[in-house]
Parts: C-alpha cells; structure tokens; sequence
C-alpha cells in the first residue's frame, strides 16, 4: 500500500509517501515540503498569525493534492510543538480542518519522543539493548529510553534549535555573553530532567534522530546523505566541543559553506550544536550514532502494526498448506490468531496513531472549505 504522512514541525512542513506492507520496511516513493517556520509567525501573546495560518493551510492543501495524485491509500496527518505550544493552537486546528478537511493529530512532547523512540527501536533491533535517542526539533528536544520497542521514559523540554535561536542568539554572529548564558540555560533546564534517566539504567547505545543532528555529524566529518542510509554515521562528544566553538564565531553566510547545512536550518545551527554538547555531556556518553529513521517512519510502522491486527493478512507466498485435517486446524488456527489478535489490539491501543482515514481508502483531492465532489 502507498502509505501518505503529513509532518507539520517547527522548521519544516512535510508530506513523505511510502510503499510499505505489514512485515516490510517503508521505501520512501515521493516527498513534498518546504520550509515553514512557524514559531517566526508567533505574535507577542504567542499566537500564530494570519498570516502564518494562511502559509499552513496552503501546504496542506498542496500536499493533500501531492497524495491524491500518486493515489496514495492512507494519510497521517500530525503536528508537533510549533502548534502544541501555540496559544491559538487549537483555534489553529480547527481552521485548518474546516478549510482543507485534514484533521491534524497534536502530539504531545512524550508521544512524539516515544513514536521516535519506536522507529529507532526497529532500525537496530533487539540486539542493541537499552537504547537512549535524542531529538533536536525546532521548539522542543526530546529524549526516550528503553529495553522494549516503546520506551520507559520518554519526556520534551522547551529547547529546539529554532526557539532557543529566537530567544537567546539575537546578535550575527552571537555575542560570547549570549553564548555563555544559552550554555547555562541549556544545562540548568536538562540536569534535573536527565537525573530521571540516571536512575533507569545505562543504555549501550545512544542513538540522534534529528536533521540537527545528522547536519553536525556531516560537518565533524560523517558521510553525506548521499553515500545511503545503512553507512554508519557517528558525532563524537570531542568533535562536537569544537565545532561549537567555531560555529559560535561564524556568521550564517558563513555557515552555509559548511558541508549539510542548509539555508533553513544555518540560523539554529549554534543552538542545536550547544543542545547536543550538553545533552553528551550530562548523559556521560563521549559518542552518539545518526540514526535515518525517526517520527514519521515511526508513525508509518506503528499504522502498519495496527493493519496487521485490523485486517486479516494472506499467508506468504512460500508457505505451503498440508492437505489432511485442514478443517480443524483451519479452525484451531483461527481460534488462536483471535485470541492473540484480541490481545495485541489491546497493546497497539494504549498507543493510538493519529490516522486520518479509519482504513486503506483512496483518498480524493479538496477544495478550501471542503473535499471536491
């Protein structure tokens, strides 16, 4: 099935299509996006303005279309802290459903780290144990840690690349006092926080799931994008401490020469690079490993987990039928897969998804206001 999901962040609007299937891994078809950084429409009572609102509506608008025309089946529609945190957030919501019909889901900083978590989980199997992942986004960071597929512990502070680079970096490039004061800042917020962590356990391995983190990892040196997704790409504590420092001197033009740094995201670079010091720092780990999956593949296998106990799935093609008593083990079979179903459905559904369509249906074009007839 072609598989449609709508990410509304911080720095980016984003619609990704994947074909996937239950007990297949997502191969990404076709990607819409364009930057839309919505905290810079926030007024002084944290609003997001008009004019902010009508650049949303827009893109969803365009992406819905995007996945109507390459027939994609199902849509997960989602947005993350720029609208959680927005005092007109649901105002927002509302506006948006009634004038493109897409219901957008609001996850909450400890759902969205845990759906995160889940994807990571996935990339590295059991194998990897207790895993730690981190998460730059651009209002908030997000941590989880865990032994199962969701984790233990999955918490969000206030401290995204882009709102700490609104806050607190006014200066190009930024005074050394306004460094200084973000470093405490930064440090003061994630102590008491990554205390709660101590006490759980120490993970084998710590893995970063941001574009934040993977554009650090490119410029200490990691293999571009370009090299694939299975080359392994690590951001040592060591490297990062001085590129911090030479990134705290550089101005944003400068910046863009830097290799994986883009136009969106020089701006908040300092900031998200004083993030991932402190958050190295105060876990103790002197490395990370950039992991390619993160929220939306997260969201796309969980929507897969659920079709699997929603929808009876046909036998793989290799697996043959044995030809005497059929019936009655036909019958045990089913007895059995109820049972399992029964109560696997009642794991998946302490964890709902934000779905937009009940089940696999096409879905057809809107208008503003309303879907076309």
């Amino acid at each position: 099935m072609r598989l449609g999901v709508l990410d509304i962040g911080s720095n980016t609007v984003h619609l990704l299509l994947v074909d996937a299937h239950p007990g297949a891994r997502p191969v990404a078809f076709a990607s819409h996006k364009r930057p839309l950084s919505l905290v810079q429409y926030l007024d002084g009572d944290g609003n997001i303005n008009d004019a902010g609102q009508h650049e949303l509506i827009e893109f969803v608008l365009e992406a819905w279309e995007f996945a109507a025309s390459h027939k994609a089946e199902d849509l997960l529609a989602f947005c993350t802290s720029a609208i959680r945190e927005a005092t007109n957030g649901p105002e927002v919501l509302a506006r948006v459903k009634h004038e493109t019909t897409v219901t957008l889901q609001e996850l909450t900083g400890s759902e969205e780290a845990s759906m995160t978590f889940f994807a990571v989980r996935r990339w590295y199997g059991w194998g990897a144990g207790p895993i730690l992942d981190l998460d730059i986004g651009g209002g908030s960071f997000e941590m989880a840690y865990g032994t199962d597929e969701l984790p233990e512990f999955a918490t969000s502070v206030p401290l995204g690349a882009s709102r700490l680079t609104r806050d607190w970096l006014h200066d190009d490039p930024p005074t050394a006092k306004s460094v200084k004061e973000l470093r405490r800042y930064i440090r003061s917020t994630l102590k008491p926080v990554v205390r709660n962590f101590h006490e759980l356990g120490r993970a084998n391995l710590v893995a970063g799931t941001s574009k934040t983190f993977r554009s650090l990892a490119r410029i200490a040196g990691a293999a571009p994008s370009g090299a694939g997704p299975y080359v392994k790409r690590e951001l040592h504590a060591a490297d990062l401490g001085l590129w911090a420092q030479r990134i705290s001197a550089m101005t944003v033009e400068d910046r863009l020469y830097l290799p994986g740094v883009s136009d969106a995201r020089a701006r908040q670079l300092l900031a998200g690079a004083l993030v991932a010091e402190a958050a190295l720092e105060l876990f103790e780990f002197p490395k990370m490993e950039i992991c390619p999956w993160a929220l939306r593949e997260g969201l796309i296998l969980r929507r897969l987990d659920q079709l699997v106990f929603e929808e009876a799935l046909d036998p793989a093609p290799h697996v043959g039928k044995r030809k005497k008593d059929k019936s009655k083990k036909k019958a045990a079979k089913e007895d059995s897969h109820s049972k399992d179903s029964h109560e696997a459905q009642g794991m998946i559904d302490k964890f709902p998804v934000p779905v937009n369509t009940p089940s696999p249906t096409p879905i057809p074009a809107p208008v503003a206001g309303g879907l076309a007839s």
